[in-house]
């Protein structure tokens, strides 16, 4: 085995320190998340928000590993985006802009964090009102936390990609909802946001990936976009885009003094994370940032857009594929929804029924057999029900062994008592 081989190994869920790692990035994110919640009012801007969550992030994940000898690279793994009613994704507006959030807005809450380059990221939505969500909002709300609910059932080693493609489409059009085109669910590794293996939200002529399997000790970010419209994102104004990634295989000599400025500032700050133009001085950036991109340097996250008036939901989760199951580290409890439509399709409550956690059968080691082998993939989950009857019975076979063992001393001891006391005892051996 080579270093790089050994390195490779070292650096998935097989260790615990990587596990913690991506635990301690979800714990920090989920705390943000809740923090944005908490800042979305009537009237707040939007960019005032955003700031606060990765703020949040940078500060949470700086107190962490100070006292290392190794420096661990730490902080946010995705700007925090705030996209209101049918834009769909990657608002995150530079400081000069005044947009506000209203009552009944529709919000998507998308961030990111990393410790080490282990990435924990989460999308939300949430509805700018008191009381349950009632209607269309509620039907699109539903239609993205059911698909990722399918989803984090599918996605487990031994399913393949296209099996959660198919899944998620029928969840939605149970709501009478469409899945958003072009959205991808990556595999995640250390300082990959975008792996190569991914899950496509909708199968067309246009846009394919490789067929691949899930495997045991991979991490996926599922995400989920659902509207009510037709489901094709429309990009209506380049200079909302503020959300760029370093292209690290692309090089080219820059020409003008403000883009080589700006292009230095990121390789210093944003070496391979996405980041937002906010964290760079805006008026040389918004000059700077145009050449890198025309030139590939620079891989922009554009603000993509339904037709007005269609409503859209945003659902993300990362998810670890254990030894035991599949580990759902980030997540926010949903608003009361009152959908329209209900779940009636026998096959949609065959998948939400399924176990997230698996369980091996048999108790010994297990005789490694051919690559193909149904003996290779996880067991089955055993049903709820009869779960707690084999443990209430093993439990109480066991007492009964104790008790039988109990009584039988007991009835020993009285029985010695009597021969004492007639005399007898001395003809016991």
């Amino acid at each position: 085995m080579s270093d790089d081989e050994r390195e490779e190994k070292e650096l998935d869920l097989s260790s615990p320190e990587v596990v913690t790692k991506y635990k301690g990035a979800a714990e920090i994110v989920n705390k943000a998340l809740q923090l944005v919640l908490s800042e979305c009012k009537p009237k707040a801007k939007i960019v005032d928000v955003c700031e606060k969550g990765d703020s949040f992030i940078r500060e949470q994940t700086g107190n962490m590993y100070k006292n290392v000898k190794k420096k661990i690279e730490r902080g946010v793994a995705f700007p925090t985006c705030l996209s209101v009613n049918n834009t769909i994704c990657h608002f995150s507006p530079l400081a000069s802009d005044e947009t506000v959030l209203e009552e009944g807005d529709i919000l998507k809450i998308d961030m990111g964090c990393h410790i080490d380059g282990f990435i924990a990221v989460v999308a939300h939505t949430h509805v700018l009102q008191q009381g349950p969500v009632t209607g269309r909002p509620a039907d699109v709300i539903a239609a993205a936390n059911t698909a990722a609910e399918v989803a984090l059932r599918l996605v487990r080693p031994g399913k393949k990609n296209k099996d959660v493609t198919e899944a998620i489409q029928k969840v939605a059009a149970a709501y009478d909802c469409k899945i958003v085109e072009g959205v991808l669910s990556h595999q995640l590794k250390q300082f990959v946001i975008d792996g190569n293996k991914v899950v496509l939200s909708v199968s067309n002529p246009d846009t394919r990936v490789d067929d691949a399997e899930f495997e045991e000790n991979e991490v996926y970010a599922v995400d989920i976009v659902t509207s009510t419209g037709d489901g094709k994102p429309k990009l209506l104004d380049e200079k909302q885009t503020t959300i760029y990634k370093r292209a690290v295989d692309k090089n080219y000599h820059l020409k003008m003094k403000a883009s080589r400025f700006i292009f230095s500032e990121i390789n210093q700050k944003f070496p391979i994370m996405p980041f937002t133009a906010r964290a760079l001085e805006e008026k040389r950036a918004r000059l700077g940032l145009v050449e890198c991109v025309n030139h590939d340097l620079l891989q922009p996250y554009p603000v993509l857009h339904e037709k007005s008036g269609d409503y859209v939901a945003h659902i993300k989760f990362t998810v670890l594929l254990m030894p035991n199951g599949s580990d759902r580290i980030t997540s926010h409890p949903l608003q009361e929804l009152q959908p329209t439509k209900p779940i009636d399709d026998p096959e949609i409550k065959a998948w939400l029924s399924l176990g997230t956690k698996t369980k091996k059968k048999g108790g010994g080691k297990k005789k490694k057999g051919k690559k193909g082998d149904k003996g290779e993939e996880c067991a089955e989950p055993e049903p709820a029900s009869l779960q707690p009857r084999t443990k209430t019975a093993v439990f109480a076979l066991h007492r009964l062994g104790l008790l039988s063992g109990f009584l039988y001393c007991f009835h020993c001891i009285v029985f010695a008592g009597y021969l004492r006391t007639a005399g007898l005892l001395r003809y016991v051996v």
